[in-house]
């Protein structure tokens, strides 16, 4: 029997029980397009959150308190791991050190605040920073002025609002020297705000586009913060951005000995973690979750597989006489197995050209979508389209082999007799 004397027979088989054949390819249209779709998805993720750490900013490297619990006082409450181990000093002290391929300094006190108009509220991050922190940060000031040094010399009442704040707040035009008030705990301060900010928008850290900026100085001396044993107030995080060809490991060593040095300590009591240490912890975080994904997903196919099987095996068994007339009429035990193999394998590369195309259009329609109040964003993989199909093959391969060798080892005469 040649191979198209096999695919014909296959397909008049096939085509014999359609409603079966495609109720049997339904586990496999399944399973490929779970795979693909599944895989899209967690590539998605991964790509977007490696756009918000690449968001942040060029070369950035992050200096926090060692994980002590977050800070809290007055209501105003720092990030996670927010103790006392950093100050503004040590941010001015850096920035004034020399340190060979350190390009800019921005220290930064994070809280969560109600900020108030006379046309609503909302609740929004307040940074509490310095003048560098836009080049640091890769940000830009779209209308006004950013806090100057002034700001933070006079501890002023100033604000900065980011571009979702100001169009929230103020609607109907520019926010630019509108009154509005910040609460944190029992503290009420009203600013006047100089500045708005370039939005950042779904790539990046869209949501910086939720902050408000003022100066550290102010955040400092207005709204109650702990602080540490010498009396300073502490920083939730320093941002250091390198030079854009400087060896970061070198530099990440430099500065911590230079603060190990500055807090007269012999063990760091701070973490400093790299742009590309938090990129390589996300993508294989996010590897993990493909690889897992992916991974329920191949189990449906595994199932379909399972289904082709007993289809093959009820189709020996109705076409026993068949099988039977064809020995006798000198048809070899190779050519027995060649049909049947050859007919589990159209029931799966069928069920698996009609999975990818199912796949591929379901990861399209939901990239850029909201799903459960979650921004979807899927990113197809030529290779998930490959594996998933050639897993489909060898499943096809797989389970017609064994009905087909059963169907071979089938005694002609006894075959003929079968009813």
């Amino acid at each position: 029997m040649s191979i198209f004397d096999a695919l014909r027979v296959a397909f008049r088989a096939i085509a014999a029980n359609g409603l079966r054949s495609l109720l049997t390819t339904l586990g496999m249209v399944i399973g490929v397009g779970s795979v693909i779709v599944l895989i899209a998805v967690g590539q998605g993720a991964q790509k977007g959150v490696q756009d918000q750490i690449r968001g942040l900013g060029q070369d950035l490297i992050f200096i926090q308190p060692a994980a002590t619990g977050g800070s809290a006082n007055g209501g105003a409450r720092g990030a996670a791991g927010g103790g006392q181990t950093l100050t503004k000093a040590d941010a001015d002290a850096l920035a004034e050190s020399g340190i060979v391929g350190l390009k800019g300094v921005a220290p930064q006190i994070s809280a969560i605040a109600q900020v108030i108009t006379s046309g609503g509220n909302q609740q929004v991050t307040v940074i509490g920073t310095t003048p560098g922190y836009p080049d640091v940060r890769g940000i830009e000031v779209a209308e006004g002025t950013f806090v100057t040094d002034a700001d933070v010399t006079k501890k002023t009442l100033n604000i900065v609002l980011g571009s979702e704040i100001a169009a929230t707040l103020f609607p109907d035009g520019s926010a630019v020297g509108q009154k509005l008030r910040i609460s944190v705990g029992p503290t009420n301060l009203n600013f006047t705000v100089i500045g708005v900010m370039q939005e950042k928008g779904g790539s990046g850290d869209g949501a910086a586009d939720a902050y408000v900026y003022i100066p550290v100085s102010t955040i400092q001396a207005r709204i109650g913060f702990n602080r540490n044993a010498s009396g300073q107030v502490s920083v939730n995080q320093i941002n250091l951005q390198a030079q854009p060809n400087a060896n970061q490991d070198r530099l990440i060593a430099d500065v911590t000995a230079f603060l190990i040095q500055r807090h007269e300590v012999t063990t760091a009591d701070f973490t400093v973690k790299s742009q590309e240490d938090l990129l390589g912890a996300s993508t294989q975080v996010s590897r993990t979750l493909s690889i897992l994904l992916g991974s329920i997903a191949g189990i449906s196919l595994v199932v379909g597989g399972i289904g082709v099987m007993n289809i093959m095996l009820v189709s020996v068994t109705e076409r026993t006489r068949e099988i039977g007339l064809r020995r006798a009429v000198g048809a070899r035990a190779k050519d027995i197995v060649t049909q049947f193999v050859t007919e589990a394998l159209a029931l799966c590369i069928g069920g698996g050209l009609l999975g990818i195309a199912i796949g591929v259009g379901i990861a399209m329609g939901i990239d850029g979508r909201t799903i459960a109040d979650q921004d979807m964003t899927t990113v197809i993989q030529p290779w998930s389209i490959f594996v998933a199909f050639g897993v489909a093959a060898g499943i096809g391969a797989l389970s017609g082999s064994y009905p087909a060798f059963r169907a071979s080892r089938l005694d002609p005469i006894q075959a003929l007799r079968t009813e």
